[in-house]
């Protein structure tokens, strides 16, 4: 049996929501084995993104400027014009993605590891999706650096990997109500 084949997410945890008016962020926090150059690496460079991330940049994210940012797994190509809007590896960077922001903070651990955290501005409505979707990024990524890869897990692969299960379990952490995309069965 495959590493891919044996994977199965944990339960939803290391995520929790912050909300300002009507503007809500998902936040993930990530305890990883790795040091954050090898981190910061993973996040910025273009052959690792393709690796684990759910979109592709046109470039490395390791410098200010524009990108443009294409989803991966979504029913039809979705390209967004973007902006690098601060890069000071290893430790923080910040940029658009389908008029989203994001922004990864990478703080070294006492055991040689990182604290990756994202927030991520987001719709209400997406949030338990968005948390279950980056759930198993973070997983792949991990195994990525560990020298494990799983090969990138997003849209309707990620179905066969339990992300309906976290989705539900992420909307009652947030008290919300799951949504499903159109190709996920209902529950």
């Amino acid at each position: 049996m495959s590493h891919r084949a044996k994977y199965t997410p944990g339960p939803a945890a290391g995520a929790r929501i912050q909300k300002e008016g009507d503007k809500w962020t998902l936040v993930l926090v990530r305890d990883l084995r790795h040091p954050p150059t090898k981190v910061w690496e993973a996040i910025t460079d273009p052959e690792h993104l393709r690796e684990w991330a759910p979109f592709d940049p046109d470039r490395n994210l390791a410098t200010v400027g524009a990108v443009k940012l294409t989803t991966v797994g979504a029913p039809k190509e979705h390209v967004a014009e973007s902006q690098v809007k601060r890069a000071e590896a290893p430790r923080l960077l910040e940029y658009g993605w389908g008029g989203n922001d994001m922004r990864w903070e990478l703080e070294p651990l006492a055991t040689g590891g990182t604290r990756l955290t994202l927030w991520h501005n987001i719709h209400r409505g997406f949030i338990s999706m968005g948390a279950a979707g980056w759930h198993i990024c973070f997983d792949v990524l991990d195994q990525l650096l560990a020298g494990e890869p799983l090969g990138r897990i997003v849209g309707p692969e990620a179905m066969k990997f339990d992300w309906q299960r976290l989705n539900v379990e992420y909307a009652k952490q947030f008290g919300v109500e799951p949504l499903n995309p159109p190709s996920a069965p209902r529950t």
